[in-house]
């Protein structure tokens, strides 16, 4: 049986991956205009970003921006590995 909160945090996962994922497209976007500001294949891309893809990761970001911040500062140390670490060295990290 799965709990409610357990089921959210199913879909915060796809959240959170659906926010990176947009976040480094759109820095090599970025970067690819600074290099060739005129290439129409960059220019597509974005585009094709912003019609298909924006509004899902924009609805994304507004649900992790609703964590308090007791749960980000715990999701960046499970992802960072401080509580394996922190295991491992007896709790003294």
């Amino acid at each position: 049986m799965t709990t409610v909160d357990e089921a959210a945090l199913g879909g915060l996962a796809a959240d959170e991956e659906r926010v990176a994922r947009a976040q480094r497209l759109l820095v090599g976007l970025g970067a690819a205009l600074v290099h060739r500001p005129f290439d129409t294949e960059t220019h597509d891309r974005l585009r094709a970003f912003l019609e298909q893809d924006a509004a899902r990761v924009l609805e994304s970001l507004r649900v992790l921006e609703q964590w308090p911040e007791e749960r980000v500062r715990a999701r960046i140390a499970e992802l960072t590995g401080r509580r394996l670490w922190a295991a491992v060295a007896g709790g003294a990290a």
